[in-house]
């Protein structure tokens, strides 16, 4: 159902309340739709934030989540939730309007030549309530809108990518149920980024249901050049068969599985295992997470390919940043730096909130 039907539906039922206690704010709604013509959506949201400027006692939380309901109204539940998808439609179409999202990348380390190899693109929103990226994309896919919230991150980082040294590979985050949109295709024919330097990064298992779908969807972009990652490997005999079958040319594993590698022996073997497994099926490892030296030496020792974390390198968004990362790691530096010569183990660095 389209915001706008699902917008008449709400305004159809607050005007057909007929309680003479309601009679100003039903008109307040009809000035609204006069100021608004053929634009109920716009009508309504306007009606329900000059509601909250204008008379507080009516409302109980315009701003709450899934608790929106004005008092004076009694709207049931059900609208409830429809005025509640219909704020936040609004919110990520301004948001994909106005392009207010801009990209960070973080390095991606080669660890046996100890430079930057890739990075991986990160969305950044420029928004006023400080929500994080994972809480847009979340709220985007909730009503419909994923997909084209996706689709302006990716291209927001491909023309960044333009400002980065053009030998590094770039990975982008996108979900699978989006690589089976018709507009992945025609996204490469639009971007300057060369699809021989892009790597789609898989943000969640695929499916059964989708996995010939997307076989067949980016097969044909495999073919050009395209690279496939898989973001945390799964155990589990089923994922595992699937990805032998897919061969991602990476394979990434986080803070689970590299997470005081230097430290624990069943971490230790776990990794051992899986850069056995990767070797078999042709693919790279990536290490993400990497936060103490000790686990970048016993990673390097022991044949992880590549490896990113806030050790390595943390996101940013300077183009000044990313021109530096041609340079090799210092070792020796960052065992200065982050631990002092008497202690290669060290501390976990702190984070940032980028």
């Amino acid at each position: 159902m389209s915001v706008r039907v699902q917008a008449w539906g709400i305004i159809a039922a607050v005007l057909a309340d007929s309680d003479p206690s309601g009679a100003a704010v039903r008109q307040r709604l009809s000035n609204s739709l006069d100021e608004n013509p053929g634009v109920p959506e716009r009508a309504l949201l306007e009606y329900l934030l000059e509601t909250r400027r204008s008379d507080a006692n009516t409302v109980e939380t315009l701003d709450s989540a899934r608790k929106m309901r004005l008092e004076s109204i009694a709207i049931p539940p059900k609208l409830a939730e429809q005025i509640d998808a219909i704020r936040s439609m609004s919110r990520i179409s301004a948001l994909l309007d106005s392009q207010m999202l801009m990209t960070a990348f973080q390095p991606i380390y080669g660890l046996a030549e100890e430079s930057v190899v890739g990075v991986e693109a990160l969305s950044r929103f420029v928004s006023d309530d400080g929500a994080a990226a994972e809480l847009w994309f979340a709220e985007a896919a909730a009503v419909g809108l994923g997909a084209n919230l996706e689709f302006s991150a990716l291209g927001s980082a491909a023309a960044a990518a333009r400002d980065l040294p053009k030998d590094l590979y770039v990975s982008l985050n996108i979900s699978p149920t989006s690589c089976l949109d018709p507009r992945l295709p025609e996204l490469f024919e639009h971007i300057d980024l060369p699809i021989s330097r892009v790597v789609l990064e898989l943000t969640e298992t695929i499916s059964d249901e989708e996995y010939p779908q997307f076989i067949a969807a980016v097969s044909p972009l495999r073919d050009k050049g395209l690279r496939i990652a898989v973001d945390d490997t799964h155990p589990e005999a089923g994922a595992l068969s699937r990805m032998v079958h897919l061969r991602p040319d990476f394979l990434k594993v986080g803070r689970n599985v590299i997470g005081d590698v230097d430290k624990d022996g069943i971490q230790r073997a776990m990794v051992a295992c899986l850069v056995d497994f990767a070797g078999q099926i042709g693919t790279t490892l990536v290490a993400e997470g990497i936060e103490t030296v000790g686990e970048l030496e016993v990673l390097t020792e022991l044949g992880i390919s590549a490896g990113q974390g806030y050790l390595l390198g943390r996101p940013s968004v300077r183009p000044q940043d990313w021109a530096s990362w041609n340079t090799r790691l210092d070792m020796d530096g960052l065992k200065r730096q982050l631990v002092g010569p008497e202690n290669a183990g060290g501390s976990t660095p702190p984070k940032d909130s980028l």
